[in-house]
Parts: structure tokens; sequence; C-alpha cells
């Protein structure tokens, strides 16, 4: 991997970390105060495009009015963690990461196989913007 290649990957491998920070800051009811959700509408470019692990197709502004309306919507024990963060294909300023998404949400576990499409943006967080992100189920929640 080139040196640009290795900086666009530790980038959206950042980006993936901040972003799934800010969603437990913003879901959890103790922490949503102080949480800027400019943040996340700065991080999702025009046109970005969800496959939901129920196979629903979201668009930008349905993906925004979600984790919007999602608002103080969980307790204390709400958990994220990201793991086995890879690179996928890359280009000229574009790149394909794949990534596992551990939740703990009133506590059942879930787990997600995701890959997500990224693009530079000296605008956005961590100078990347989501383009296009598709999970799938790897352990439905419990119970």
């Amino acid at each position: 991997m080139s040196a640009i290649q290795a900086t666009l990957f530790a980038r959206a491998s950042a980006e993936i970390v901040d972003l799934h920070r800010f969603f437990v800051d913003w879901f959890v009811a103790a922490r949503a105060e102080r949480v800027d959700f400019g943040r996340f509408e700065a991080a999702m470019g025009e046109g970005f495009c969800m496959i939901a692990p129920s196979g629903a197709v979201l668009d930008r502004d349905a993906v925004l009015d979600h984790v919007r309306q999602s608002r103080a919507t969980c307790d204390d024990g709400f958990a994220i963690s990201i793991e086995d963060i890879r690179p996928g294909w890359q280009a000229d300023g574009m790149i394909v990461i794949l990534y596992i998404e551990a939740q703990l949400r009133g506590g059942k576990r879930s787990r997600r196989q995701s890959s997500a499409v990224f693009t530079t943006s000296s605008s956005a967080p961590n100078g990347v913007q989501w383009r296009h992100l598709h999970e799938t189920w790897l352990q439905v929640p419990e119970g």
C-alpha cells in the first residue's frame, strides 16, 4: 500500500470509529445534550445510500431523519465496538473499507459485517465522506 493509500485508509478508519462514538453519544440519553448533529450531516456525502441489514435501501435524507429522531433513545448500557477494519478496493480519492460493527442494546448483542465507500472531502470530519454503506447481519439481536 502506498503512503497516499495508507493515509486514506487511516482517515477512513478513524472516521468509522469516530462516527460510531458519535452514535453512542447521540443515542444515549445521558450524553445526547452534548452532541452536535452537524458532525453527522457533514460526514454523510451528497447521494449517500445505505443498505440496512434488513435489505431496506435508504437515501441520505432517510438516514439523517432516522438518526435525528433516534436521539436519546438508549440507556447507558448501549455500546458499539468496531472490529476487523480492512481496506478493500481503492482508487484516487476513494476507498472501500470492510469492518464489523458489534452492538449491545437493551441487553441484546448483535453483529454486522459492513462495507463502506468513502471519498475525500476537506470539509468533512477526518477528511472523508461516507458515500455508500452496506450492512449484513452476522448475529441478529438476541431475544
